[in-house]
């Protein structure tokens, strides 16, 4: 049972990673098949620490031959994500300015894993920051008080990683 779940959980890695570098590709796509280039705009201001939505969006055809940057070309780059500074509307959404939605939150409790070998420990956790998939955190275990760093495996789930 054990195996099948940390199988599952990394397949949720692998597949968060895949999508990471899929958008950071389309980031640098240049013209689509119709030969124009485009970027995804908001229609109204969306604040820091907010979820962008389908009805915040929209996808503009970018007519200045100049424009250049790590602007978001397609919805599916924008879809979820967190900002990270205010987007006024009608100016083209920065991919730098976006985060992937925390997976873990400070004072939230987590399972933390560790592994050596065969070996396999859990305990309770209590993360010491907010963390993505695949970000290093601190967390405090919850028995021990000890503080340990570890990779957020996906949403409320840490592996421990050893000194």
């Amino acid at each position: 049972m054990r195996r099948l779940q940390e199988r599952n959980v990394m397949k949720t890695v692998v597949s968060a990673s895949l999508l990471v570098l899929a958008t950071a590709f389309a980031a640098l796509a240049g013209p689509t098949e119709d030969g124009k280039r485009y970027a995804m705009v908001p229609t109204a201001v969306i604040y820091p620490g907010q979820i962008i939505n389908a009805g915040q969006v929209k996808r503009v055809e970018v007519t200045n031959p100049n424009f250049a940057g790590d602007y978001a070309t397609d919805f599916t780059q924008v879809d979820g994500m967190i900002t990270k500074s205010t987007l006024v509307p009608d100016r083209a959404i920065s991919v730098s300015a976006l985060r992937e939605p925390f997976a873990v939150t400070h004072g939230q409790q987590v399972r933390l894993i560790y592994s050596s070998g065969t070996l396999q420990i859990t305990a309770l956790g209590m993360p010491l920051q907010d963390g993505s998939v695949g970000e290093l955190i601190r967390v405090r275990n919850a028995d021990s008080g000890l503080t340990v760093s570890g990779t957020v495996l996906s949403p409320g789930i840490v592996q421990v990683v050893s000194k």
